[in-house]
């Protein structure tokens, strides 16, 4: 049974929402087995699995040195922080970024970043990586 409540979640665009290799970002079909939903905006910078969503936005400007937890999925470096019900990844060394944000359902965000890889490879490196 469907609700009338059913919502497309709400995704705020990135400042460089518009760069080209946001504009052409391939994302994934799935997530860690939950299906890409609408999102609202319909924008190809940005994206969402699954209820409650995983969103992923391309276009954040890169993060300079941090002091978050910094790790390295299949060759890409993300900066992760917890958030109040979840966390977020955010590429390292890479402009302009992806952050993908996970509600606490789906547990540790790094679990989720692999599905992300392909498309985060496609940005441009900038020399930081995390150490």
């Amino acid at each position: 049974m469907l609700s009338a409540c059913n919502r497309s979640p709400e995704v705020a665009l990135a400042p460089q929402a518009s760069a080209p290799a946001c504009a052409s970002a391939a994302w994934p079909a799935d997530v860690s087995g939950h299906a890409r939903v609408a999102t609202q905006p319909d924008d190809r910078s940005v994206a969402a699995w699954g209820d409650p969503a995983i969103i992923a936005r391309c276009g954040l400007d890169p993060l300079g040195p941090t002091t978050d937890d910094c790790v390295t999925v299949d060759g890409v470096d993300w900066v992760v922080r917890p958030l109040s019900d979840g966390s977020a990844a955010t590429t390292y060394g890479r402009d302009p970024s992806i952050e993908v944000l996970a509600p606490g359902a789906y547990g540790a965000v790094p679990l989720l970043l692999p599905a992300f890889t392909t498309v985060a490879k496609t940005l441009p490196e900038t020399g930081r990586h995390c150490s």
